[in-house]
């Protein structure tokens, strides 16, 4: 009978994999912004992440309905493992605009969302990595991530307001606000992810 019961660290390997995978796909999406030579290749290299990351979680959701015993409540953790997801593709979506609109240059605005979705992504990872011990220490990386947030609000909302002051083409307009709303809701979806791991802190305290 016992045999049958799966390894709970299964679940927390793979929620660790995919935050690895996530912080490669914000690593190359900070360079793509850094080094603006080829952003079509550096979004190819993206998109590959993100379906590495799609992976994953077609591994977490096989493996939740095959399991009889769960670490914590199902449907916390399918909530992490879209959440983390989420974060992915926003990250690949940001990467398409670049491409899509054929951006000349990265402005400073969006350069530092790039570096607050890293500095996300990498919180987050930590948060994940304690999965399975000790969960008092993922309060205080979930704060961090809030705070990350909150900035990342502030540069976006600061970014649309100069380019409604200064921007004369509507087209580039359109374009940029765009691009700024979705650097800035792939932070919003690292927010989520520290939200459901704040609620796992909270229920198995």
């Amino acid at each position: 009978m016992f045999g049958l019961i799966p390894k709970e660290e299964k679940f927390f390997a793979i929620f660790k994999e995919m935050t690895v995978t996530i912080i490669e796909g914000a690593n190359l999406l900070k360079d793509m912004m850094d080094n603006f030579e080829d952003p079509a290749t550096s979004q190819k290299r993206i998109k590959d992440v993100e379906h590495k990351c799609d992976q994953l979680t077609h591994d977490i959701i096989k493996k939740l309905n095959k399991s009889f015993v769960t670490p914590f409540d199902r449907e916390d953790i399918y909530a992490l493992s879209s959440a983390l997801d989420d974060i992915m593709d926003l990250i690949d979506a940001s990467a398409q605009r670049f491409v899509m609109y054929n951006v000349e240059k990265p402005t400073p605005e969006s350069k530092e969302l790039a570096f607050i979705i890293l500095k996300s992504c990498q919180t987050i990872d930590k948060a994940v990595g304690i999965l399975g011990g000790k969960l008092e220490p993922i309060s205080a990386y979930c704060v961090e991530v809030n705070a990350l947030e909150n900035e990342a609000d502030r540069v976006c909302r600061e970014a649309i307001s100069r380019l409604f002051d200064e921007e004369k083409d509507a087209i580039q307009l359109i374009k940029w606000k765009e691009i700024y709303e979705t650097l800035e809701r792939a932070t919003d979806k690292c927010e989520d992810a520290a939200n459901i791991l704040e609620s796992v802190v909270v229920k198995n305290a």
